[in-house]
């Protein structure tokens, strides 16, 4: 468990942390020259008696307003506070404040110091418990226990430091269910180790020996060693200090800075200027205006931005709205992370934005079914994120826009190994897509519209063009489905053709019943052209010389040939060039066995020579092969990269 210090200033935080832990947590001279917090100091004392195995740290933050945002990235790490209230001042601002930030932050776990006892008397001592009682009641942390203590005397810590104790052993472990990510908020070289980095880990966990990135610069680095708890350990994990040794080519003191983040090797790596998030006003802030201009604090992380508000024009003091951060410096964030938001002039904080959607859409932020995506992610983001959230996140997504889901890009949001995502979608019911890099999962609504589409798409087609074949798959595709990666629709098709709804000659997508026809007189027409074509299969005449064979006009001809080439009988090689499919397919089949037979593939004088024809006219045929991907150019050379295309 960690433990952080809240409140004002010059309130015995730090002798109080001195006396629980016997640890001076100020480390930079001129904080004790001056007796005053500057940087946030960490203390992680041996388990008393009684308590080993127990985990306890304390991180002990600034109280001067002028240091609030290295109090904030202190505060980041915090799970349970430890708010000071010295006896002779009472509640101050920077008490209220400190204490707001850890309630924004989702802390509830409280306990009250109430130091300095030894300069009041018994009178003052109950009357500031009282009002410390009344103002805490309205919060999460009503009912929080008082303790009276001195740091001179030591009067009232052993009764804090038992009840400390006792907490944290009774403290369930963080759930590290995400990607490893710690937010730095101290860099320094250690002699003899090199780089070392800080922070609380805030989601999974890291290895001694394992490949991480540092972001924003994407610095490639090796964990050389591992503190957590102030310990040497071969792991670290969600909820703990922890410090990491770097190692690596690119890794230098200079490139790091506080606000940085250590992810793992397989976690998010890019940076956002846009946030979609739930915006929640402080009772006692203003009302905020939509384009606000704001500071925003995330984890040890410093920028401006303004509040782009989704829900209407203002927000009123106490409320909360969907808004979007657009940001003037990028943020690494995920799904459920949270931002303090202070004011323009950074002198007081309004209120927190908890993260929906780290990739927003560009356009349509307001649109009805865009704000019903963001609510379903915002009741998520209420939840202990494990699998039965997961699955019934996706179960109240069943129907409409959001039911096509991109898991690549809700893995990125959520932080989230993709295996997690596709299992809770698979036990949801949905149907999951995935080639390569891309992946994605439909809902069973989705399946039976989509189905519904494509048979609804072929039959129109069918009925304007009766002569062709069926649909280019990838027209196909552009649809139905265009904001797809080409590779997920095959495998999606592949399962409607399995189920016997559709089927597919080459290239082309038809209903099973259709069969494309020439009209009587184009057929007949087609009878007397064909026999032209097939006289020469490897070099035949061109559209102007069949026209004049035939009499026809040269218009005339190339309509119908084309025609004909919709039904996948012949292939235009170019404009006045066309081919029968069984020429094709031969020539095709040339081209295999020149692409076996050499380890440089086929070459245009090679092919010029099995098929007899001209060298401009091989070329064109090989050129053709590119272009349809049958064949791929390298050099000189064409060497065969789809051999299961047919050309019949």
């Amino acid at each position: 468990m960690i433990v952080g210090t809240a409140g004002h200033v010059d309130h015995g935080k730090t002798a109080l942390i001195r006396a629980l832990t016997g640890v001076q947590t100020d480390r930079l001279k001129e904080e004790q020259a001056r007796g005053l917090t500057i940087e946030p100091g960490y203390a992680y004392p041996r388990p008393p008696a009684g308590f080993d195995g127990v985990s306890l740290g304390f991180i002990d933050v600034p109280g001067h307003e002028r240091f609030i945002a290295n109090m904030l990235s202190g505060a980041a790490g915090i799970e349970a506070m430890l708010l000071v209230v010295a006896a002779d001042d009472g509640i101050m601002p920077q008490t209220r404040e400190h204490a707001r930030i850890l309630e924004l932050l989702g802390v509830t776990r409280a306990w009250v110091a109430l130091t300095k006892i030894d300069r009041v008397d018994s009178a003052r001592i109950a009357a500031v418990s009282a009002d410390i009682d009344a103002w805490l009641a309205a919060t999460p942390f009503a009912g929080a226990p008082i303790f009276p203590l001195s740091s001179v005397s030591d009067a009232g810590i052993a009764a804090l430091g038992e009840t400390l104790w006792q907490t944290a052993a009774r403290c369930a472990a963080p759930v590290d269910i995400g990607e490893f990510r710690l937010a730095v908020d101290r860099v320094f070289i250690k002699t003899g180790s090199g780089v070392v980095v800080t922070g609380t880990v805030r989601s999974g966990s890291v290895n001694v020996g394992e490949t991480v990135h540092l972001l924003p610069g994407l610095i490639n680095a090796r964990v050389r060693g591992l503190r957590a708890q102030n310990r040497q350990v071969a792991r670290a994990s969600a909820g703990e200090r922890c410090a990491i040794n770097l190692s690596g080519s690119e890794v230098e003191r200079s490139r790091i800075v506080r606000g940085d983040w250590v992810v793992g090797e397989h976690s998010p790596v890019e940076s956002r200027l846009r946030l979609d998030a739930t915006l929640r006003l402080l009772p006692e802030s203003p009302p905020v205006a939509h384009w606000t201009p704001v500071h925003l604090h995330h984890a040890s992380a410093h920028v401006t931005g303004r509040l782009s508000l989704l829900e209407g024009e203002s927000l009123m003091p106490g409320q909360s709205m969907l808004a979007q951060l657009v940001l003037d410096d990028s943020l690494q964030a995920v799904h459920g992370d949270t931002l303090i938001v202070r004011d323009h002039g950074a002198s007081r904080t309004l209120g927190a934005a908890r993260v929906l959607d780290v990739a927003p859409p560009r356009r349509g932020a307001r649109k009805p079914a865009r704000l019903d995506e963001l609510r379903a992610l915002e009741a998520l983001s209420r939840q202990r994120l494990d699998d039965s959230a997961l699955v019934a996140f996706l179960r109240e997504r069943e129907c409409g826009e959001t039911a096509d889901i991109d898991i690549v890009a809700l893995t990125a949001n959520l932080n989230l190994g993709r295996g997690t995502l596709v299992s809770a979608a698979e036990r949801a019911g949905w149907r999951v897509l995935s080639h390569g890099g891309d992946c994605r999962a439909l809902s069973p609504a989705v399946c039976d519209s989509l189905s519904a589409s494509l048979l609804a798409c072929l039959a129109s087609i069918h009925e304007l063009e009766p002569a062709t074949r069926g649909v280019d798959v990838d027209r196909l595709r552009r649809m139905l489905v265009p904001h797809w990666p080409s590779p997920l629709f095959r495998p999606w098709l592949e399962r409607e053709k399995e189920s016997g709804k559709v089927v597919q000659h080459g290239p082309f997508v038809a209903l099973p019943a259709h069969a494309a026809t020439l009209s009587p007189e184009d057929a007949a027409r087609w009878s007397r052209l064909m026999p032209l074509l097939q006289a020469e299969p490897f070099e035949p005449p061109r559209v102007r010389e069949l026209a004049a064979m035939l009499g026809w006009g040269e218009t005339d001809t190339r309509a119908l040939l084309r025609s004909v080439a919709l039904l996948g009988e012949v292939y235009q090689m170019r404009h006045d060039h066309f081919f029968t499919s069984a020429s094709v397919a031969r020539l095709a089949e040339i081209v295999r066995e020149l692409d076996l037979m050499s380890a440089q593939g086929a070459r245009a004088a090679e092919f010029r020579d099995r098929i007899g024809c001209g060298r401009k006219l091989s070329v064109t045929i090989l050129e053709f092969f590119d272009r349809v991907g049958f064949t791929r150019r390298i050099g000189d050379s064409h060497r065969v990269i789809r051999d299961d295309m047919l050309f019949e």
